[in-house]
Formats: structure tokens, C-alpha cells, sequence
């Protein structure tokens, strides 16, 4: 498969909160996410919680293209963004990769066709 079979540029941030700041970080995440999903480049934007360590986070985001990506990555809007997640995280890493093949499980062919996926 060539680089323009991709299904989509996504990009996994995992983050480490400041114990005790993470139910702050998560609506501040929450309130700036607009910044993101507004974004026409941006395909879907999700924050999951780690089972074993409720410190650590995981954001995942899906994009159109890298190249729209690193233009958001650099803009004022993204920057902004960072800057209020910033005091809650102690560190952190970020993982870009192309989406290779998706497919939706059977819960979420439900949930398109109006059912509720049980």
C-alpha cells in the first residue's frame, strides 16, 4: 500500500497529570476541544483514561492528511490550546501514524442505522 491509501493521519498524545489534577484537566480538555474539532481537517477528537494509572491519559485524534495536521499543529488556535492543558501535564509523548484500514464494528453499523448498538 502506497501513502495515499491511508485512511486517515492520526496522532496519540499520552499525558501525564499532576496527581490530584485530573478531573480539572479533563473538563479544561473538554472545554478547549472545539479548537480541534472545528478544525475542517480534523476528523474525530476522543480523551481516554488509563485503567491502571488514573494520572495518565491517551488523546487521540484523526486527520485528513499530515500536511493539514502540522499546519494546525503550528497554528495560534493549537497553541492556545496547549497553553491551558499545559499546567496539569508533568509529561508526555506524542505517536503519529497512518490509519492503514478501519473498520467499524458491529455495535457502531447499529448505532449509523438508528439502532442503539445492543
Amino acid at each position: 500500500m502506497s501513502g495515499n491509501d491511508t485512511t486517515a493521519f492520526r496522532v496519540t498524545l499520552r499525558m501525564n497529570i499532576h496527581p490530584g489534577m485530573e478531573r480539572e484537566f479533563e473538563e479544561t480538555w473538554y472545554r478547549v476541544g472545539k479548537a480541534i474539532v472545528d478544525h475542517p481537517a480534523n476528523l474525530g477528537h476522543w480523551l481516554s483514561r488509563d485503567n491502571d494509572d488514573a494520572s495518565v491519559y491517551y488523546v487521540v485524534s484523526d486527520w485528513v492528511d499530515e500536511r493539514r495536521f502540522r499546519e494546525f499543529e503550528s497554528s495560534d488556535d493549537h497553541l492556545e490550546h496547549r497553553s491551558k492543558l499545559h499546567p496539569y501535564r508533568s509529561s508526555g509523548t506524542m505517536s503519529t501514524m497512518n490509519v492503514v484500514y478501519a473498520m467499524a464494528g458491529a455495535a457502531m453499523a447499529g448505532a449509523a442505522a438508528g439502532g442503539n448498538g445492543h
